[in-house]
């Protein structure tokens, strides 16, 4: 299922297609490969001063890791994020030998960013979460102080929105997606005056 970016301006194909589907087709595997792909893709996003704080904690469905970081997830997350090819927490490294790591949550999150748009370069989706227990993951997988668990993202293939089950969440997957009008969003001059 397709949901283009209704767009002022032509955009890159990867942000142009790049979505949050939750219909994932459970019998459709994410290779090492394309894995490969999506953290080399992460790993060269910018950081401030070349800091590097991203880290990531990756499973397969049908390992041990994939098992444990799904049992972190919110039930509600579960319900859908188990069909997912694979899942992995982005993690954010605070510290490091120099001391605090500045900005090292922009940097995580332009790592993911480039995650999500190399997993729509390889004909996969990706599904960011902020429903999940941070504290479990630590647990888990002896995540150390310094570091943060901070969001989880879930990737696989497409699939129709019914493999959801309940209409609601069909429908959710259905609608239209939304985002602020240009003239909300980038301002010029004073604070509220559209720059376009």
């Amino acid at each position: 299922m397709r949901k283009p970016a209704e767009s002022s301006a032509p955009l890159a194909e990867a942000i142009h297609h790049r979505w949050s589907p939750r219909a994932f087709d459970e019998a459709a595997e994410v290779s090492w490969d394309q894995l490969r792909a999506l953290l080399e893709a992460a790993r060269w996003a910018p950081s401030f001063g070349n800091t590097q704080p991203a880290r990531f904690l990756v499973g397969r469905r049908g390992d041990e890791t994939f098992r444990r970081i799904l049992a972190t997830l919110t039930p509600r997350n579960q319900s859908w994020a188990h069909r997912a090819g694979a899942l992995l927490v982005a993690v954010m490294v605070t510290r490091n030998e120099k001391g605090e790591i500045p900005y090292a949550e922009f940097g995580l999150g332009l790592a993911a960013q480039n995650l999500v748009l190399q997993a729509v370069h390889e004909g996969l989706a990706a599904h960011q979460m902020a429903g999940f227990d941070a504290e479990a993951v630590r647990r888990e997988f002896g995540v150390p102080a310094e570091a943060v668990p901070r969001v989880a993202i879930a990737v696989g293939h497409q699939a129709a929105p019914e493999v959801l089950g309940e209409e609601r969440d069909v429908e959710r997957e259905r609608a239209a997606r939304k985002r602020l009008p240009l003239a909300e969003f980038a301002y010029t001059g004073t604070w509220g005056e559209a720059a376009f």
